[in-house]
């Protein structure tokens, strides 16, 4: 019979596996927005159609994901901080899941513009982005090493996603006004802004879950959610 030490030892290397498919799905959510945006600068038509194709294996991903933290919390019944940890990693992993679905929408974008050009340099969608990365990086980090200091400073940036977002939005709307035939490319790139908002949103809810899967303590950190926006 095995001993309880071993018993432990295999858990806890199985416990390890779900973290390591975690941060496997998260880097591959990085990289979907990340490609996104760079297809949506480039008008690489495409990459972006690979991109919204390569969704299904992020969905697979998540699922993988879920399925070991479930089978763990059926088969281990885990105590305390390993209930903890499986129980924030689902919700991590849907929330991952729905970033790649941003990123899918960016692609669609790109699609739709074709090869028409921007109404406006993208300057500050790239910036979008590349905070969003910024973040994303970080929290996946803290989670890696149980840091929910580190994860509650990620949350805190969501503030300039937000301003980003804001500038997008005042700038393509003054465009439309100016030039009505910039509407339907504008109105695309408001959809843009939408989705890389929402990465940002996700990557919050991730921080909350970090936290709460090192602490026990659960709280919501941003109170600005909730923003009508473009389909997926």
């Amino acid at each position: 019979m095995a001993s309880s030490t071993s018993v432990r030892q295999a858990f806890g290397h199985r416990l390890d596996a779900v973290r390591d498919a975690v941060l496997t799905l998260g880097g591959a959510v990085d990289a979907a927005v990340d490609r996104a945006v760079a297809a949506l600068r480039a008008r690489d038509l495409p990459t972006a159609r690979q991109l919204i194709r390569d969704d299904q294996k992020i969905n697979q991903q998540r699922f993988d994901v879920e399925q070991s933290a479930i089978l763990l919390i059926a088969t281990q019944q885990p105590m305390a901080s390993d209930l903890r940890f499986l129980a924030g990693v689902l919700h991590i992993a849907t929330d991952l899941e729905r970033m790649g679905d941003h990123a899918r929408s960016i692609a669609r974008v790109t699609v739709r513009l074709g090869a028409a050009p921007p109404p406006t340099p993208l300057s500050d969608l790239p910036a979008m982005a590349a905070l969003c990365h910024e973040r994303l990086v970080g929290v996946l980090d803290a989670l890696a090493t149980r840091d929910p200091e580190r994860a509650l400073a990620v949350a805190k940036r969501d503030a300039e996603t937000d301003r980003l977002q804001a500038a997008v939005y005042a700038e393509l709307l003054g465009i439309m006004t100016r030039d009505p035939a910039t509407v339907t490319r504008a109105t695309y790139l408001l959809w843009v802004a939408h989705d890389l908002e929402r990465v940002g949103d996700h990557i919050t809810n991730i921080c909350e879950r970090t936290i709460y899967i090192v602490t026990g303590r659960m709280e919501e950190l941003s109170v600005a959610r909730g923003h009508a926006g473009a389909p997926g």
